[in-house]
């Protein structure tokens, strides 16, 4: 009898092992077809191709059982329309920063940059290794929708202006194309921040609709020639010293994927959060000297004292989002706990070095 349930028990096993197998083999041979869409213009230098980057990762790693398709911004929905098409399904991928949809919720800017916060390395720790990446999923959750850092800008210029800014007065009635956190601070000081998408920031700037706009970096702001739209180039960019760039992924798709395909596409989005930031620091140093050596641009710092008061700003700013709920407290005293170990570490570290080396 026994030997009679040994036999039967391991029929029952050897079924239940060959039924997990041809699951897996069928698994091994469904192919998936994703949409991504972005914000960018279609293969627009550092953030499209990043897109394109992180879309031919997923198809390359996964040898073609998912294969992604790009569409820029306007191709398949507007810009700013990327957040809602892929927690409808619309897309399964989508390409952005996570500032865009601060009418989402708020504490969705803690996920992009804060003004005066941390930079790109800084944003990596507390996303990987302090909660951060736990806390924006449990955010886009209530969404459908789970999001990945996929690049970084690291820090960014302060912008482009077609006045100069000598004291505070001069960001009173300014109308200046800076979305996010920053363009709230603009907006306590009197300016009028302006929400624009990539593709459109030339046109405003060159007839005026908009008296100045920040974008990137040098690489990124000769591209889009704002040099010969714009006198004045001002820095440091208080306002994004690490934005993220993310792939929101819609989650039944990302469910619907076996736990192999799961692990690649998480491991292409770190890849592609890394080379973005490699990429810009390689290509940065070039750019700034062709737009001072061939275009005559000489970037100017801000004021002292209008820095001061910018930062002064920002963080009334940045601690009122903790009053909105919760959740966005529990958000920005994360934040806030890990920005603070960060800046006491970074005085003895990168900080000091940087000031001894320069």
């Amino acid at each position: 009898m026994q030997r009679r349930d040994f036999i039967k028990g391991a029929g029952i096993g050897a079924l239940t092992a060959t039924a997990a197998l041809t699951s897996n083999m069928a698994q091994a041979k469904t192919k998936y077809r994703w949409k991504m869409v972005t914000t960018w213009p279609k293969n627009f230098p550092g953030l499209g191709t990043g897109a394109n980057y992180l879309a031919q990762l997923i198809t390359q790693m996964s040898g073609g059982r998912i294969k992604v398709k790009v569409y820029g911004a306007n191709e398949l929905v507007p810009a700013f329309e990327v957040f809602d098409a892929v927690s409808r399904g619309t897309a399964q991928i989508g390409h952005g920063s996570a500032y865009y949809w601060k009418g989402k919720h708020p504490a969705m800017q803690f996920f992009s940059t804060v003004p005066f916060g941390m930079t790109a390395r800084e944003m990596n720790a507390w996303i990987y290794h302090k909660g951060g990446l736990e806390l924006w999923h449990e955010l886009y959750g209530r969404f459908g929708l789970l999001s990945f850092p996929a690049g970084n800008t690291g820090v960014q210029m302060g912008g482009w202006f077609n006045k100069e800014i000598n004291s505070l007065a001069d960001l009173k009635g300014l109308k200046m194309r800076i979305p996010g956190l920053g363009g709230e601070v603009l907006k306590r000081l009197g300016g009028t921040p302006v929400n624009l998408p990539g593709g459109e920031l030339y046109t405003a700037l060159a007839t005026g609709t908009i008296d100045a706009t920040e974008w990137v970096n040098p690489d990124n702001d000769l591209a889009f020639g704002l040099y010969k739209a714009a006198k004045y180039y001002y820095f440091p960019g208080f306002h994004e010293p690490g934005t993220i760039l993310e792939a929101m992924i819609n989650k039944k798709a990302y469910a619907s994927l076996p736990k192999d395909l799961q692990a690649i596409v998480k491991a292409a989005c770190q890849a592609a959060n890394l080379n973005m930031l490699a990429e810009f620091d390689a290509k940065n140093p070039q750019a700034l000297i062709t737009l001072k050596e061939k275009h005559h641009i000489e970037p100017r710092a801000y004021p002292q004292d209008v820095l001061k008061q910018l930062k002064k700003v920002s963080q009334e700013v940045v601690a009122e989002i903790a009053q909105h709920d919760k959740f966005s407290k529990k958000v920005y005293t994360s934040y806030n706990r890990f920005l603070a170990q960060s800046i006491a570490f970074s005085k003895l570290s990168e900080q000091a070095y940087l000031n001894a080396r320069n």
